[in-house]
């Protein structure tokens, strides 16, 4: 696992040169809803990418993880289909499903019965490499999209948003995350030290962001084998926020993490400063983990990162093979 972390800036790059490589099966097909088709670790990259274009694409995008799909799935959709393996069965039958619906399908996967569908029905197939538990293709399942949306021109170019964040997480990981470096510069066991024995509450803003939060909780629950939570402002400040009062025995058992970034709506920010003080009140420890880099791409994979980072520290701290 260790290995693979530190690998994964080259992973960013590298599923870009696959996504420039691949062939589209179909052209000049105009759309009005894209649907992303996925479980766990293979479902994450589409919702990275519904997060990124939250404020640019001006097609509606949809993550879907289910055996069937929605009826507003027509011959008008785009149905991204990935499968890490290419055997998850809710995705064969979403795959099945949205080719009866006449949506047009992209499916990617590293082998398996996906494969053999896509190939046999002169789908647009994309591969990506063998040999990684489906949550660490992070890059391939959520740059390979994005780069294939730019190509087909409902977003910009994402090329160099890519390059930066590769540059971001590759210096992230030699200054803030890597194994040699000790706590106190170690972002990531630092925090992993702090969500030790506690139940992890991980919250982040909506826009944008939300994906930081599900995918820390996932890592912490796959990685750590360990069980959180997450819950996303400016929502969280409508209903749970009352929550944070009881049961008192159950309190000094949690950890907030709040995952921020210094671009976010400044009301959602003025939000997740007043929850944290409350929250304070309760003798609760709060982590403030802060976005690095320029581009919104890099902001948001650095969040990931050291989300990732923690959870396999915390793994460690369990006597976990994460």
């Amino acid at each position: 696992m260790l290995g693979l972390l530190l690998d994964f800036p080259k992973q960013c790059q590298a599923a870009k040169a696959i996504a420039d490589n691949a062939r589209i099966l179909f052209e000049n097909r105009k759309f009005d809803k894209i649907v992303f088709a996925g479980l766990g670790g293979s479902a994450i990259g589409g919702d990275l990418v519904k997060s990124y274009v939250f404020s640019e694409c001006r097609i509606p995008i949809s993550v879907i993880r289910e055996y069937v799909l929605p009826a507003y799935v027509d011959a008008s959709t785009l149905v991204f289909l990935a499968s890490y393996s290419g055997n998850t069965e809710e995705t064969l039958s979403a795959y099945r499903d949205a080719k009866e619906k006449g949506a047009t399908l992209i499916a990617i996967s590293s082998d398996g019965a996906l494969k053999e569908l896509a190939n046999t029905d002169k789908v647009t197939f994309i591969e990506v490499p063998k040999g990684l538990p489906p949550r660490c293709a992070l890059g391939n399942l959520s740059i390979i999209p994005l780069c294939v949306l730019a190509k087909l021109g409902l977003i910009k170019d994402v090329g160099p948003s890519i390059n930066q964040t590769a540059r971001i997480l590759e210096e992230l990981k030699e200054r803030n995350l890597n194994p040699g470096i000790g706590e106190k510069d170690n972002i990531a066991k630092s925090v992993a030290l702090r969500l030790f024995n506690k139940f992890a509450v991980i919250y982040s803003a909506s826009v944008h962001f939300d994906v930081c939060a599900t995918r820390f909780r996932g890592q912490i629950a796959e990685n750590s084998k360990a069980l959180g939570s997450s819950h996303l402002f400016p929502e969280m400040n409508h209903n749970e926020i009352v929550g944070w009062q009881n049961p008192k025995k159950l309190l000094k058992n949690l950890a907030v993490v709040m995952l921020r970034d210094d671009l976010m709506h400044p009301r959602v920010a003025l939000r997740m400063d007043i929850t944290r003080d409350i929250i304070k009140k309760e003798g609760v420890n709060i982590i403030e983990i802060w976005s690095r880099g320029d581009s919104l791409l890099s902001r948001i994979f650095s969040l990931i990162y050291i989300g990732d980072f923690v959870s396999y520290y915390l793994a460690i701290l369990y006597a976990i093979d994460p």
